[in-house]
């Protein structure tokens, strides 16, 4: 099944349903993204579907389609398909990039872009300009040169009429990959206004990050998605992967962090707290927030693109401010420190904790309270850590018991009352030196896709003799359930590792997995250093 069928299959005629399409819409994505400690060539396979993982193989270091294998394998050769699979991109490549450079060979219908991987698909209207895009010399799109071969789809699925200048269309449906900071109201409108008059915007947050924008014209909305998609909002992160939505209208019934309609602004804006009104995000014109705030560049689009933006539509930079829907819902200011209650007394502790937290932030330190049972502190590196455990991670069961996640009135986690926990382990534990906190660097930090809890791990840093039976064995040894599906990605002749996907029957039983096994120590035989096993939640919802 390629992407677009993944997405197409999944309308957004309600908001609610529209939010669970976030990981089905990335199916075959997220096994092959790099993670922390994977080889870039590990398992690669595109987007469209498995099959085109056996083209990959053929692809050359050569011009555009390049060469192929000799008879032996011509029985396997893709055959020719108005649909061409695109790699090779570089990483500010936008839709409207890959229409500039390909138009020249044939009408294009549409295109799907796979940022995190480099790669694309383009759909032409007729099957002889593919014919012409494959067979081409050397084709540069942004100063890079791409890659070109046919896809095993004869075309790319999208939502009813979405290709169809006339239907009416002027919504977006926009998933926002790797949000490493808040996406709000305020933030989409600074980035989708100055390419087309916006006129609606809602949010949803239930799996992933996920946005409708609604234009005032079919003609902007057509426009902004090809200035956008595959852009990022902030430098490395905050990516947009963006299509057509079904609804031609959004319903707003209050403007507010995560609704907003632009042509009634006198609809009322949510209060949290009695008396207290939530302060303004972003303005219309949003400058350098340097005090409390965390500034970071928002990347141009490139140089080449057909829809460029003036200095006077969008600032040198867009300031993040300190997130608003955690700390407002709690009544307290901001703060780096995590409340987490409800924690099976005997199969929680700090590292365990870690294990979970550190998929969404650095973790300094961590602190059972003695006056709360099942409860702890957490300190991590920002606000921002904290804002995304909690988008992420309230309101998950783990052990057969409910987490709730807040912002704590703390500011720091003081190792004061220390006592022994159920299983022996100390109740305050620093973590600020570990070397597996994922989030050290700005390299580092880029290659983690923040990601809401599923039933797929993705497993990393593992020996090349660990096999399926002993991963099995190693789930039994801690009383955890074993996983029903298990992919290996190959991996280089070089790499002294292998990744891979493992399948659960549940998010739960995925959850519990990566809390007790994550950083887990495996020694080899005649070995001198440990593999330390490394866990995060897999984009695909199933293999």
């Amino acid at each position: 099944m390629s992407t677009g069928e993944a997405a197409g299959r999944r309308g957004e005629g309600e908001y609610g349903r529209a939010a669970k399409r976030l990981k089905m819409e990335e199916k075959g994505r997220g096994e092959d993204e790099l993670e922390e400690g994977e080889d870039s060539d590990s398992g690669s396979v595109p987007a469209n579907d498995a099959v085109e993982a056996d083209s990959l193989a053929r692809w050359t270091a050569g011009p555009c389609g390049a060469e192929r294998r000799d008879d032996a394998e011509d029985s396997h050769l893709i055959s020719p398909s108005p649909v061409v699979h695109v790699r090779g991109l570089c990483e500010a490549v936008v839709e409207a990039d890959l229409i500039d450079a390909l138009e020249k060979f044939g009408s294009i219908c549409y295109v799907m872009m796979m940022p995190f991987k480099r790669q694309a698909l383009v759909e032409f209207s007729a099957a002889e300009s593919a014919d012409r895009c494959v067979s081409c010399g050397a084709v540069y799109i942004a100063g890079q040169q791409a890659y070109f071969n046919y896809s095993t789809s004869k075309r790319i699925t999208r939502p009813t009429n979405a290709d169809n200048p006339d239907s009416g269309n002027k919504v977006l449906l926009l998933s926002i990959q790797n949000p490493l900071y808040p996406i709000t109201t305020d933030v989409l409108y600074t980035v989708c206004n100055p390419i087309g008059s916006v006129l609606r915007i809602v949010i949803f947050k239930r799996n992933g990050i996920q946005a409708m924008v609604e234009f005032e014209s079919v003609q902007s909305a057509q426009k902004a998605k090809a200035a956008l998609n595959g852009a990022d909002i902030y430098a490395g992160c905050c990516t947009l992967k963006i299509e057509y939505a079904r609804p031609t209208r959004l319903n707003v019934v209050k403007n507010d962090n995560e609704s907003w309609d632009y042509t009634k602004p006198y609809l009322a804006r949510r209060e949290h707290g009695k008396g207290r009104q939530r302060q303004a995000i972003l303005g219309e014109h949003p400058s350098s927030f340097s005090h409390n705030g965390y500034a970071c560049p928002l990347l141009p689009l490139p140089s080449n693109s057909r829809y460029k933006l003036t200095s006077a539509d969008v600032p040198d930079m867009v300031s993040y401010p300190l997130p608003q829907s955690s700390s407002s819902y709690s009544g307290y200011a901001p703060s780096s420190v995590a409340m987490v209650g409800g924690l099976h007394p005997s199969k929680m502790n700090c590292s365990r904790i870690f294990n979970l937290f550190c998929l969404y932030g650095n973790i300094e330190k961590v602190k059972f309270m003695k006056s709360v049972p099942g409860t702890a502190l957490v300190e991590m590196g920002d606000e921002y850590s904290v804002d995304r455990a909690i988008t992420h991670l309230n309101s998950i069961k783990v052990f057969g018991k409910r987490l709730s996640v807040c912002v704590s009135k703390q500011h720091a986690v003081i190792p004061s009352q220390v006592f022994e926990l159920e299983d022996g382990s100390s109740s305050y534990k620093d973590f600020a030196m570990t070397r597996n906190n994922r989030f050290s660097s700005a390299g580092q930090a880029s290659k983690n896709i923040i990601q809401p809890p599923s039933a797929v791990l993705h497993y990393y840093n593992l020996p090349p003799c660990v096999s399926q039976d002993y991963l099995l064995k190693l789930c039994a040894e801690h009383d955890l359930p074993g996983f029903t599906k298990f992919k290996m990605f190959e991996a280089k002749p070089s790499s002294k590792t292998i990744s891979g996907l493992l399948e659960f029957d549940s998010r739960t039983e995925a959850v519990e997995v990566l809390t007790v096994l994550n950083h887990f120590q495996i020694r080899i035989p005649n070995g001198s250093n440990p593999y330390t096993l490394k866990l995060c939640f897999s984009t695909s919802s199933h293999l």
